[in-house]
């Protein structure tokens, strides 16, 4: 078991090796959480980052769980805590994220985004009230759980799934426990998105720009440090979702 100073928290971030992920992990880091890195296929990006962690003087420990399987993700809380002592903070950053519509989409498909986008946070939530009693959870969400875009209905539809966990958790399991989401905007483009991504989008955001990381964990840091928030849900998108 890895030995904490009392002081720090135990930060659980899911899906921590790459993009929003990755930079949670080192910003929570940075403000002297210890570190559990879940990842499933990024083991290379995950040694990554946890070796920067460690080269900055924190603590991370890697946690390779396939969370599409209910069982893994079952054990993802229970295993954290046999390495630490406790923990008391849960970002479920994880997601999927491929193309489909309504008419055209394969169960399998739609099964797939809701089993790591949505069942899995719902199951983590569950083991994080009962094991952890206290704390604060954070869902990433997406700037579109408040339209209808249908190139994207599977995935769209675990992440209106997991916005309403949020509010429905937030109520449950306060007040030990504070349950917000984030929704991010053009942060990043999608892993095989052609050149210009981006810059052919950000005409229709109201900012007329794009996003970075250091604005989502700056809006986590706000999470972390406000008592009296909890159930909310924060677009970081330029005020995408107004439109």
């Amino acid at each position: 078991m890895v030995r904490e100073n009392k002081t720090q928290g135990v930060a659980l971030v899911t899906g921590g090796a790459k993009r929003i992920g990755k930079a949670i992990c080192l910003s929570l880091s940075s403000s002297g959480y210890k570190i559990a890195l879940h990842y499933h296929k990024s083991g290379a990006q995950a040694k990554n980052v946890a070796k920067t962690i460690r080269q900055r003087g924190g603590t991370c420990e890697l946690f390779p769980f396939d969370l599409s399987d209910y069982n893994q993700a079952a054990t993802l809380i229970p295993n954290v805590l046999k390495k630490f002592s406790r923990l008391n903070v849960l970002v479920n950053n994880a997601s999927i994220f491929e193309p489909s519509t309504i008419s055209n989409t394969r169960l399998t498909s739609l099964d797939d985004h809701f089993a790591v986008n949505f069942k899995a946070p719902y199951i983590l939530t569950a083991a994080f009230a009962s094991k952890c009693k206290k704390g604060h959870i954070i869902n990433i969400l997406d700037t579109h759980i408040t339209d209808n875009q249908t190139a994207h209905a599977a995935y769209l539809l675990s992440k209106k799934a997991l916005g309403e966990l949020t509010k429905l958790s937030a109520v449950e399991l306060a007040p030990r426990i504070r349950v917000n989401g984030i929704a991010p905007g053009l942060i990043f483009a999608p892993e095989r998105a052609k050149p210009g991504y981006l810059e052919k989008l950000t005409g229709r955001v109201p900012l007329k720009k794009n996003g970075d990381v250091g604005q989502i964990t700056q809006t986590i840091e706000f999470l972390m440090n406000n008592p009296y928030v909890t159930g909310q849900i924060i677009f970081n998108d330029g005020g995408e979702h107004l439109i």
